[in-house]
């Protein structure tokens, strides 16, 4: 075959066979790849004709309404990083017709109904799908996509073959756009309830975001604090009861003997002097001086002979018999200590 030859006018059996390519959505440079040029592919948008143009560079090869799948793969296509060949998508290897997007992730609303939240809307309901790409990349909001930028993009989660931000980015992305208290306060709710991701990932996002100025995002967030430590609290109950730990006082305050305050703890086994303090701490402003706060109590209580075990919620979720461990060893290793100095233990 002569590859010099040029490409005769669009017949109907080259139409018929992009018809069928996976999605049913391309790009004016897979197009012209596939031998059809700009202006023929403008001439299939025409009115009552068997295409459309869903964004800049992006048809979709059907008249009728976009599939919610088609949509997200087209806002994709529009944002995706162009390689050399200035097609915005390519196959990957495991499957010849299924694009790879480079730089670009479905986030916001959109990215959140992907990752299986109950309080968000249909896809088909949303006008606009959010995107996130790097800062530098020149690109603005089109139709149905809105572009939002980052100076740093996150590692995708891949949701139905789709890259789709983590769960604390889309919830940022999302309140961005959101000014009912609500529906912010529902989203986190359910990010936390639902066991999407913990608190403190939440609020690090909502923090980059500089979103923790409105007040009713301050207030879904204090909502969101509670309802985290009231989970870890629990989780940190199934714990002892689960991995067969000796019963310990619950929520107490220790003092010196007529002396200072030395702090609360979540759980303490008076008799190996042995402690454990949930890490719940919100990473807002002053994340740096609450840590200190954090050290110098535990430095404080160690110097008097009481150990303690920093638990963090997420490894309590995550890795619930390993920190079973931590805490049975600990137990354990007291009769190789010397004894604690005697606390006065109240009911916190």
């Amino acid at each position: 075959m002569n590859h010099n030859t040029p490409v005769p006018p669009l017949s109907p059996r080259p139409l018929r066979h992009l018809a069928e390519v996976h999605r049913r959505v391309m790009t004016a440079g897979r197009l012209r790849a596939q031998g059809v040029s700009v202006a023929e592919a403008n001439e299939q948008c025409r009115p009552g004709g068997p295409w459309q143009q869903l964004l800049p560079g992006v048809f979709l090869l059907h008249p009728g309404p976009p599939t919610s799948e088609e949509r997200l793969h087209a806002v994709l296509m529009y944002a995706a990083r162009e390689r050399g060949t200035g097609v915005p998508s390519q196959p990957g290897a495991e499957d010849p017709h299924r694009p790879v997007y480079a730089e670009a992730m479905i986030t916001g609303l959109a990215a959140l109904t992907l990752h299986g939240f109950s309080s968000t809307p249909p896809l088909l309901s949303l006008d606009r799908i959010d995107v996130l790409v790097p800062r530098m990349r020149r690109l603005r909001s089109a139709g149905g996509a809105r572009i939002v930028r980052t100076s740093a993009l996150p590692a995708p989660e891949q949701v139905t073959g789709l890259p789709v931000a983590p769960v604390p980015r889309a919830l940022a992305d999302a309140v961005t756009e959101l000014t009912d208290a609500g529906a912010v306060r529902r989203l986190l709710t359910e990010a936390v309830r639902g066991g999407h991701c913990e608190p403190a990932a939440v609020v690090r996002e909502l923090n980059n975001a500089k979103l923790l100025s409105r007040p009713h995002v301050v207030d879904a967030v204090d909502s969101l604090l509670a309802e985290g430590r009231a989970i870890a609290e629990d989780r940190l109950y199934r714990m002892v009861r689960e991995y067969g730990l000796p019963d310990p006082v619950w929520n107490v305050d220790l003092r010196l003997p007529g002396g200072p305050h030395l702090g609360g703890l979540d759980a303490y086994w008076p008799d190996q002097a042995v402690a454990v303090e949930l890490d719940t701490r919100a990473p807002r402003q002053d994340e740096d001086a609450l840590w200190s706060e954090y050290a110098r109590k535990r430095e404080h209580l160690e110097r008097l002979g009481i150990t303690v075990v920093h638990i963090t919620p997420r490894k309590l979720r995550d890795a619930m018999e390993q920190q079973a461990t931590v805490v049975r060893t600990a137990l354990m290793a007291s009769g190789d200590r010397d004894p604690a100095a005697y606390v006065v233990v109240l009911p916190r």
